[in-house]
């Protein structure tokens, strides 16, 4: 499988704005071929220990059956709406590819 992270941290993190990225990612990338897990998120303001990195605002996880899937989710129409949709707000993107067994 392969394990996609994405750390959105946003230019205007108002309540209103993250809750409306988190929504837009359930909106366009829950629904793909090969995911097999996904989530959206916002940052847990209660995990506040040294070794949490909280320099974000909205975290998006999907796991997808392989690096196949992932690769046709990137070009995918919906996909690419989000990122259109999405990006004028984004200050940092950090993204996170790994395999997991």
């Amino acid at each position: 499988m392969l394990v996609h992270n994405v750390f959105f941290t946003l230019e205007d993190a108002s309540p209103a704005k993250v809750e409306g990225l988190v929504a837009a990612c359930q909106k366009y990338l829950k629904v793909h071929p090969g995911v097999v897990f996904f989530a959206a998120g916002t940052v847990g303001n209660e995990f506040a220990r040294p070794v949490n990195d909280r320099m974000y605002h909205v975290a998006l996880h999907v796991v997808f059956t392989d690096k196949a899937a992932h690769d046709i989710y990137q070009v995918a129409p919906d996909h690419l709406r989000f990122i259109e949709e999405n990006k004028p707000n984004w200050r940092n993107l950090r993204v996170f590819d790994s395999y997991a067994n």
